[in-house]
């Protein structure tokens, strides 16, 4: 059974077999995808086959987890907490040096973010790795629901696109990026500062926020920081 450092959960098994199935990133980026037409255009016709492939990913008796590695050694790992009535994603950092893993955000009704801003998710997936989920299309969709990016670039939806077309059957992958990126998670959008390469953010349910009593030591946040924008 797989096992990650401090995270006090159910069974661990590796969701990797979900990746081939276009269905499962409509159904993982749900959170992102509000409103009758967000769903209408992300799910189309294939509605009742997704409820279905949410029921199962949403077992208690199995907890799928992915596994998104960097190239500093930390890796992100993408938890499908199934406890019942509490069932939710939690995305973990952690480093083998590391006593117990950090969470990076939570996404569910008590949701906690955001855990990345837009650059540091696309440096997160486009990093080479030879370990876990390596495509860069996959990482970038298994990592979007932790984002909240108040200063987007114009063309963050050009970027996004491509993954959205390579991964899944969504037959207009261009609107369905700009519905996501309009919602970014299930918190607002923060404003994200950088200085002496500390990344941080003014989000109120942000980790990654100093203002807030539950931050994560300035120290973590920084080597955090670090690792998402590919140093070693």
């Amino acid at each position: 059974m797989l096992k990650i450092p401090g995270y006090e959960g159910g069974p661990l098994v590796r969701g990797d077999a979900y990746l081939n199935d276009p269905l499962f990133w409509p159904v993982h980026l749900g959170s992102c995808l509000r409103g009758e037409d967000a769903q209408r255009a992300a799910f189309g016709a294939d509605w009742d086959t997704a409820r279905e492939l949410y029921r199962t990913l949403s077992a208690e008796h199995e907890w799928p987890v992915f596994s998104v590695p960097l190239r500093s050694g930390h890796t992100i790992y993408v938890v499908y907490r199934n406890f019942v009535d509490e069932w939710g994603m939690d995305y973990l950092i952690h480093q083998p040096a590391w006593s117990e893993a950090e969470t990076l955000a939570v996404d569910d009704g008590h949701f906690m973010g955001p855990g990345m801003a837009w650059p540091e998710l696309l440096s997160a997936a486009r990093q080479s790795v030879t370990e876990g989920v390596r495509d860069a299309d996959a990482r970038l969709l298994l990592l979007f629901p932790t984002l909240g990016d108040a200063l987007l670039p114009d063309d963050a939806a050009a970027a996004l696109t491509p993954a959205l077309a390579a991964l899944t059957l969504i037959e207009e992958p261009a609107e369905v990026a700009r519905m996501l990126l309009e919602n970014q998670g299930q918190w607002a959008p923060a404003r994200w500062r950088s200085a002496g390469g500390l990344w941080t953010n003014d989000g109120g349910h942000s980790y990654r926020n100093p203002s807030n009593a539950f931050a994560l030591p300035d120290g973590r946040l920084l080597e955090i920081s670090s690792a998402l924008h590919g140093g070693s």
